[in-house]
């Protein structure tokens, strides 16, 4: 079990880096698990490592030229805020 995540998981990783620079995987070596198999027997942490993060590469792309062109808002005082919330134990 706990080896079939870890292939799930180094399939995930590969798949993430080949669709980001959008090349296709290669066949995956004789005896091995797919990631798709493994995923559907597998936790649901290691489901979501194999199907990759939820990215929204046209957002993404959005938020990288907004703060490219300097038109991007950034609440200073929130942030700071969320920072200390984070930080700072519950009473």
């Amino acid at each position: 079990m706990i080896n079939s995540v870890g292939q799930s998981i180094g399939n995930a990783i590969g798949a993430t880096s080949l669709r980001e620079s959008g090349k296709t995987r290669a066949a995956a070596p004789a005896g091995s698990v797919p990631a798709s198999a493994a995923a559907d027997v597998a936790s649901p942490a290691a489901r979501m490592a194999a199907e990759g993060a939820p990215v929204d590469m046209d957002k993404i792309a959005a938020i990288k030229s907004a703060i490219a062109s300097g038109n991007y808002p950034v609440n200073a005082d929130a942030i700071a805020e969320r920072m200390l919330e984070l930080d700072l134990p519950q009473t």
